[in-house]
């Protein structure tokens, strides 16, 4: 018989977070908006070619005017970012990590190079590490996927898509890039062990393109992660991170937030085993 004294329902300590990318083409001052409106506890901010994005006292104001905390920064690793903030990639993970120290926030999100970036791809491994031992801010490697066309495939990234073939204090695990690499997400999970540190949260149906769908429209295990996660006392941040370009209105993009939130919310509150 369950001791009455026990609580029915636990819920970790994690956090969940709305990726400023989630609004996207809107901007990221709407993000900040969306995430108090509907009750984020905090945002990632995906610093890209808007400009508030790229600004820390823009940033701090927003933070502070909506009272939403910036949790991360996801720094400036894609095509269209190759410019921002210089175009030396360690530049750009030295501003990320300001970025992040002067905001308050917890973890830098980091894309492993591209396989034309081959002197940042030969020190990369090392270079997290240092950077990692210079701060208390987490550098988290994303887990990213093979291109793909028709029946050809293209490794992108270096040294490898799967960041677990590398020794990384932090991972981030994202379940989108995992259903576009065809790749168990649950095993790789384990395989990051407790240097899971971070998560993108959003589904997939193994699409060549990377989806982003809201959880639960897919094929990938959002729930059972985040049962997994609630079981294991995770503690760092759960990510929100879909894709809402083909929402017809405002309102039809924040039911899809809403949804996604709930759904996270709902399946991290995990029931207490009876023992």
């Amino acid at each position: 018989m369950a001791d009455p004294s026990e609580p029915v329902v636990r819920v970790p300590d994690a956090k969940v977070a709305l990726s400023t990318a989630s609004v996207y083409p809107e901007s990221t001052a709407t993000a900040f908006e969306v995430a108090a409106r509907l009750g984020y506890d905090g945002v990632e901010v995906m610093v890209w070619t808007d400009p508030v994005s790229q600004d820390i006292e823009a940033l701090r104001r927003l933070s502070d005017y909506h009272g939403v905390p910036v949790l991360a920064v996801h720094a400036p690793c894609l095509l269209i970012t190759q410019r921002v903030w210089s175009t030396d990639p360690w530049t750009k993970l030295q501003r990320a990590q300001a970025a992040a120290e002067k905001l308050g926030a917890a973890t830098v999100v980091v894309h492993p190079p591209f396989r034309w970036q081959r002197q940042y791809a030969r020190d990369f491994v090392s270079g997290i590490w240092r950077m990692a031992d210079e701060t208390d801010v987490r550098f988290a490697v994303e887990n990213m996927y093979p291109w793909r066309y028709r029946d050809r495939e293209m490794l992108a990234y270096a040294p490898e898509w799967d960041v677990t073939k590398d020794d990384y204090r932090h991972f981030t695990v994202d379940l989108s890039h995992t259903a576009t690499a065809r790749t168990d997400a649950m095993e790789m999970v384990a395989r990051m062990g407790d240097r899971l540190g971070h998560v993108h949260l959003a589904d997939g149906r193994g699409s060549a393109k990377d989806e982003h769908l809201v959880p639960g429209r897919g094929t990938q295990p959002c729930a059972e992660l985040l049962e997994y996660l609630a079981r294991s006392g995770f503690d760092g941040h759960v990510v929100i991170e879909v894709n809402t370009r083909r929402a017809m209105s405002a309102a039809e993009r924040e039911a899809d937030l809403a949804e996604a939130l709930a759904f996270t919310r709902l399946h991290l509150a995990s029931a207490a085993r009876v023992r």
